[in-house]
């Protein structure tokens, strides 16, 4: 090994007993099951269902309370205690107005606390359950998880509890140790993509997926469309406009980002004040707390960003022909006097025949009016603060797709040709295919944000953002267009179908799908592939495993925009040291009893699944053998405990080598 290595390894374990005890702390971690790793998908805004999936593991938490007390608590007992690990202190607070928070309720609860959280921290090493506590509670937390069985158990605790109970601080600790179990259930988070759109506030979601350390993000189309927005691409900041507005998220907008959309409302009132803007009424799922907007304004501001966006976007496709993209320029082909357009070399009438800001003659050009109004969209974009706090979080813990533990994880699709091939795609004139392609691809993201400001790379970057969310060779996007431009102005439903690229229908194929995994390098005997983006029609008769267990595609609809097609409100994939589960669940309700998922094993483990098993496994047994050699090299002299390395005893040994 290198004698610098060594040296700088050293300095964080100076002597023989420093090392020897973190080999053994290390090969003992390696010795324990794996934590449990959970995967969501396509949370587009939802954050009332997703939180409540977090905080009650999916419904594992409330398995743990079955498993410890189902001889001695009834099951509508179970159901309140696992109200109150979910949301303790809204809990704690109707228990009080109900005049029933008393010391013995209080005293019963921390026992039957102790015990869940003693129940789902089993499998963790000490060390592991004590970083998740907070500051406050951690020693008295920790005593009573781990009473040694030389004292008399129920006399401590007793003793504890009655501290607990007469400092007065019994509803702050229960409300601890609540989070203590939820943190402790979800070891690792995954994210397949799709974090914003549709619903209500996918800021809330953010704020909550950064409180995780263990977690890693694939982006999907719609989450590159807000980091393209926030990188400087207006054909994709008008893009989330108009879905935000489409589907009446004003408050994600201006309460959750701080995006100026007064010039916007003054600009649709007065460009379109006679116009009904009827083919842009809002889809109100959710009410807006506190950005209410009038629906017949926010038809006219849909109208508004929608032709500003095929403006921005047939310019885009201008400039890049190398997108392959000149028939979803339809904006250019509109005859105001025929009221017509052209869409595949066909004619269609138009619904909506009012277009005051096109001008004939050049129907791509922005008007003085709207140039004006998206500098100023622009500068909230790049000046929201908890926006770019969000992408660049989206950055340090996202790709477009990742291999963990043997499963390869990544939002929509690999593109390949009919014939089972990886399509080749051109990108900046050089063609790639296959993980190259997602590499490629992902490395452009990062210029986008973060490459020179006014830099030709990082404009043609911006720009190639607008082509993940909907360009046909996308592995985010995976169809061959995007209709939004024939369900507003057209009236042929034909029109609004968005064909999948050959990769859904491939993919069935277990031989496909081992293909795909051995391009990523993936074990293919026992690797998954886990995506999500195309909902699973549940009421169908669709099924969310596919390709003989190789697939799981994991977008069940916790958007309400799609519950009505699934039948289902998303999926949980679970993966614990014995088996692999997925949880199916209803549509998200305030009662806590009616949003029991329904849980699926759908694979299990040939043997339990150690840490040593995982890539983290892996990890740690390489600084086994690193710390080996450190231990080798005290031992030998070569290095001086506590103290310099002899560099002579180094060189010598390195010469003893040679001969």
């Amino acid at each position: 090994m290198n004698n610098k290595y060594l040296k700088m390894l050293a300095k964080e374990y100076p002597d023989i007993e420093s090392v020897s005890s973190e080999m053994i702390n290390l090969s003992a971690i390696c010795s324990l099951p794996k934590g449990t790793e959970y995967f969501f998908s396509d949370l587009h805004g939802e954050y009332e269902a997703f939180l409540h999936l977090l905080k009650s593991a999916s419904g594992m938490i409330r398995a743990k309370i079955e498993t410890a007390f189902s001889k001695t608590m009834s099951a509508r007992e179970q159901e309140k205690l696992a109200a109150l690990i979910y949301y303790p202190e809204n809990q704690l607070k109707q228990l009080r107005s109900d005049g029933v928070l008393c010391d013995e309720w209080r005293r019963l609860t921390i026992y039957r606390l102790i015990t869940v959280c003693q129940t789902v921290s089993a499998k963790y090493s000490r060390s592991k359950v004590r970083s998740k506590m907070s500051k406050g509670f951690a020693f008295i937390i920790d005593e009573l998880l781990h009473v040694s069985e030389d004292i008399n158990r129920d006399f401590y605790y007793e003793q504890i509890i009655n501290s607990i109970l007469d400092t007065g601080i019994a509803d702050d600790f229960i409300t601890d140790i609540c989070t203590l179990i939820q943190v402790m259930c979800i070891d690792h988070l995954h994210i397949i993509g799709d974090i914003f759109d549709r619903g209500p506030r996918a800021d809330i979601i953010m704020n909550e997926l950064m409180k995780y350390s263990d977690i890693d993000i694939q982006w999907g189309n719609h989450d590159i469309s807000w980091m393209g927005a926030a990188s400087g691409n207006k054909a994709l900041m008008a893009n989330v406009l108009r879905i935000a507005i489409s589907y009446n998220s004003f408050d994600v907008l201006e309460d959750g980002y701080g995006i100026n959309l007064r010039a916007l409302a003054v600009f649709a009132a007065e460009t379109y004040a006679d116009d009904p803007c009827t083919n842009f009424m809002p889809h109100v799922l959710d009410s807006n707390k506190y950005d209410p907007v009038d629906i017949s304004l926010a038809a006219k501001m849909h109208k508004s960003i929608a032709v500003i966006q095929f403006k921005l976007e047939g310019q885009l496709i201008r400039k890049h022909p190398e997108y392959d993209m000149s028939s979803r320029s339809i904006l250019e082909t509109i005859d105001l006097e025929k009221n017509t357009c052209i869409i595949d070399g066909k004619e269609y009438p138009l619904t909506d025949t009012s277009f005051p800001t096109i001008d004939p003659e050049n129907p791509l050009e922005l008007s003085a009016e709207e140039e004006s109004l998206m500098n100023v969209i622009a500068n909230s974009f790049l000046h929201s603060k908890l926006l770019h706090e969000h992408v660049r979080f989206l950055y340090s813990h996202g790709s477009m797709y990742k291999c963990f533990n043997n499963n390869l994880l990544f939002h929509g699709c690999i593109p390949m040709n009919e014939d089972g091939g990886f399509r080749r795609v051109s990108v900046n004139g050089t063609e790639y295919s296959g993980k190259a392609l997602l590499e490629q691809l992902n490395d452009i993201c990062f210029k986008a944000h973060f490459g020179r400001p006014g830099s030709q790379e990082k404009e043609n970057a911006c720009d190639l953002m607008w082509y993940l969310w909907c360009g046909k060779n996308s592995p985010l996007y995976g169809k061959d267009k995007m209709a939004a431009f024939e369900r507003y102005f057209t009236a042929d439903t034909s029109l609004y179908t968005e064909n999948y690229t050959p990769y859904y229908e491939l993919s069935k194929d277990p031989d496909i799908c081992n293909k795909i995994l051995a391009e990523f390098g993936l074990d293919s005997r026992t690797a998954h592939i886990i995506n999500g983006h195309v909902p699973v029609k549940i009421k169908d008769g669709e099924s969310p495993v596919k390709a003989d267990g190789k697939l799981f595609i994991i977008d069940g609809g916790i958007s309400k925009a799609y519950q009505s097609k699934t039948g289902i409100a998303g999926y949980t994939l679970i993966y614990d040291s014995h088996s692999l589960n997925l949880a199916q669940h209803p549509p998200f309700s305030e009662d806590y009893r009616e949003n029991a998922p329904k849980v699926t094993v759908v694979e299990r483990m040939p043997k339990r699944v150690n840490i040593a098993d995982t890539d983290i496994g892996r990890q740690l047994d390489e600084k086994i053998r690193d710390l080996s050699e450190l231990l080798r090299a005290y031992r030998s002299g070569e290095l001086l405990e506590n103290g310099e390395a002899s560099d002579s005893q180094f060189m010598y040994r390195k010469f003893a080598q040679k001969r």
